[in-house]
């Protein structure tokens, strides 16, 4: 290429200062001689060279004068990857078709793939090579039952492959990990705390909301830092036996992050990919003994005993074959636990239990002993049954509570959770005895008060299933940190009705 033809296709570098949500994006303007000159039109997968970094994007074109002609505009995720210098220029040009191209289309049609396609496969999403929408379409050829066994054990054995795997040295490493779908269900950070006051390693990464109204990243966040990165994480670990940090920021698995960001806005079910995506995490972040909460119930993510029955062959299948210590522990997904349902409101929970506070919730006590228990009794050496009192021990004489405090100040400082400067009581239009509690509709509620974005929002209630009620007695009490917020979830309350009664016998 002539000198003349090269500089024809360098292009200035800027920042959009557009959030693209872990999607590398690039804005180019229509009348711009490199996106003439290639042919480029919008959702073109391009590649671009920026010093010594590589960056495969996806274009957006900018009709009007907001971009120069000889610029290239990054979103945030695409100027984080590049990290470009000051006044660098990039080459733009066509990417080179997907290694994994065909076997995306042969999983498309219904083939079964093996190990060396599904490596292909992953480390084309990992390297930004296949497009969101042939994202969209791994994903849903995966929906349902079209992963099995042999499949699941290769896609997690390849999101392992791809991204960087912990070493703690000899000794069992423990983990625990909920499936989902409960809200309130906030146990991680008391069992944490219990289990690290006992002596072992338990480096949890947890995930922060994408759908729900808090995920244990978001609660854990209200009262001490969780964007550490790889080795302050490890400094917490060696230093207090345990931590609790948010998984985006530690990248380990990172292919299964960009499964996640196409997946859950399809909203589709998939034991294959729910399996690699949690295993993968758990071995990558080297933990030896795993245990699975299954909540299990109607309005649940695990909808009935023959789901649970399914998707825990399936775990338990992939966890022997990738040499992985794994118990699953069934819980009953009826009905929320504890009393709030947000970040700050779980945190708050979480607090009463580990302070022993008289009006702690007992149902997230009880759940969190009973977690610990099981994980106890899976340590090598540990006399079987003996988990449960040694966890109540722990819990009862403060010293969870006083190791929990300590992983908080080693990840940067513990603060108490806040309150939300708005609430509104939502009284029951009729008396009745509670039949069945709807958490889906509860987490959409506590969605529109503002939760998870506004920490406090939420709602908070102790109502269970056999509970009666008056007409006019609070079913929940809203949280909110704007009078706009509060007004909107009320105006959705009577609607959403996520108790339903029955006649008091």
């Amino acid at each position: 290429m002539s000198e003349l033809a090269a500089a024809h296709t360098l292009l200035r570098v800027t920042r959009a200062g557009i959030d693209t949500y872990q999607q590398p994006v690039v804005y180019m303007h229509r009348d711009c001689e490199v996106c003439r000159s290639e042919g480029f039109a919008a959702m073109t997968r391009v590649r671009l060279d920026v010093g010594s970094r590589t960056l495969v994007a996806t274009l957006n074109v900018v009709v009007d004068d907001r971009l120069g002609l000889d610029e290239v505009a990054l979103s945030e995720t695409a100027w984080t990857l590049l990290d470009p210098m000051p006044d660098v220029l990039a080459r733009v040009r066509h990417t080179e078709p997907a290694a994994s191209a065909g076997a995306l289309r042969a999983k498309v049609f219904g083939a079964r793939l093996d190990d060396a396609q599904y490596l292909a496969l992953v480390q084309d999403v990992m390297e930004s090579r296949l497009s969101d929408l042939e994202l969209a379409a791994f994903v849903t050829a995966s929906a349902g039952d079209r992963l099995d066994n042999v499949e699941t054990t290769a896609l997690t054995r390849a999101m392992i492959a791809v991204g960087q795997r912990l070493d703690w040295g000899d000794g069992p490493v423990l983990d625990k990990h909920c499936v989902g779908g409960l809200p309130g269900n906030r146990t991680t950070p008391i069992v944490v705390a219990i289990v690290a006051a006992l002596g072992y390693r338990i480096p949890k990464t947890s995930s922060r909301a994408i759908t729900s109204p808090a995920g244990t990243a978001d609660t854990m966040e209200v009262m001490a830092p969780v964007a550490l990165d790889l080795a302050a994480m490890r400094r917490v670990v060696e230093r207090e036996g345990g931590c609790i940090v948010w998984g985006g920021n530690v990248r380990l698995s990172p292919a299964d992050d960009i499964l996640i960001r196409v997946q859950r806005p399809l909203d589709f079910d998939s034991d294959g990919q729910l399996v690699a995506s949690v295993l993968s995490k758990k071995i990558a972040a080297g933990s030896t003994h795993v245990l699975i909460d299954m909540p299990v119930g109607p309005t649940a993510k695990v909808r009935s005993e023959a789901a649970a029955d399914s998707l825990g062959s399936r775990l338990a299948h992939t966890a022997s074959a990738l040499g992985l210590q794994l118990a699953i522990h069934r819980s009953d997904g009826t009905q929320p636990v504890g009393r709030g349902i947000g970040p700050a409101l779980e945190a708050h929970d979480v607090l009463k239990v580990l302070r022993n506070a008289t009006d702690a919730p007992a149902d997230l006590r009880e759940r969190a002993l009973a977690l610990s228990a099981a994980l106890l009794d899976m340590a090598p050496g540990s006399s079987a049954g003996t988990g449960l009192e040694r966890a109540r021990s722990v819990l009862d004489s403060g010293r969870a509570l006083a190791k929990f405090l300590a992983i908080c100040e080693a990840q940067g400082g513990f603060r108490e959770p806040a309150r939300a400067p708005f609430t509104a009581d939502v009284p029951a239009s009729a008396s009745g005895r509670i039949t069945e509690i709807d958490n889906r509709r509860l987490a959409k509620l506590a969605k529109l008060a503002g939760a998870p974005t506004s920490p406090t929002a939420g709602l908070e209630t102790s109502l269970r299933v056999g509970d009666a009620v008056e007409r006019g007695q609070p079913l929940l009490t809203l949280h909110a940190e704007s009078p706009g917020e509060l007004a909107y979830a009320l105006e959705h309350a009577a609607t959403l009705q996520p108790f339903v009664l029955g006649e008091v016998p």
